[in-house]
């Protein structure tokens, strides 16, 4: 998996774009490629009750045409630091576009939108097992947060 994530020469800067309905197929696929199997229909569905939300975002980027990633954020207030925080809930870059630095560019856009969405601080949580994609974040500004705990209450 650490092929994934190291440099393999520059895409050209990648057209980024808030996600519609018509990008259902490519967000399913991004979706399950990052481990959350997903058909057309789910996605729209879940693009829906993105699109809906002016507390949520959700951004594709097309290289060459082809969409080959997603950022989705998630702003909300955060009582102890009585501010905004902007969470990255979802980055996925395509295996074939990994290591192009589309990823980069993602995380700028995250960064931007939740600047002008007034957040003070932009977080994420990845699973313990991707350390590469550790690596990345490290690699990109972010550093180790707090650790995260999780009691599942339904099937999700």
């Amino acid at each position: 998996m650490a092929e994934h994530f190291a440099p393999r020469g520059r895409l050209p800067e990648a057209d980024l774009r808030s996600a519609s309905l018509m990008d259902a197929d490519d967000v399913a696929a991004l979706l399950s490629e990052l481990g959350y199997p997903c058909d057309a229909a789910d996605a729209a569905q879940r693009i829906a009750a993105i699109t809906e939300n002016d507390r949520q975002a959700l951004v594709v980027a097309r290289c060459g045409g082809v969409v080959c990633g997603l950022v989705a954020l998630d702003f909300m207030y955060y009582l102890p630091l009585d501010t905004t925080t902007c969470r990255i809930t979802a980055l996925v870059v395509t295996s074939s576009a990994q290591g192009q630095g589309l990823g980069r560019q993602l995380l700028r856009e995250a960064e931007r939108r939740a600047r002008v969405g007034g957040a003070a601080r932009l977080e994420l949580t990845s699973g313990s097992q991707r350390t590469d994609a550790h690596k990345f974040y490290k690699d990109n500004g972010y550093s180790d947060g707090t650790l995260r705990f999780i009691k599942r209450l339904g099937a999700a």
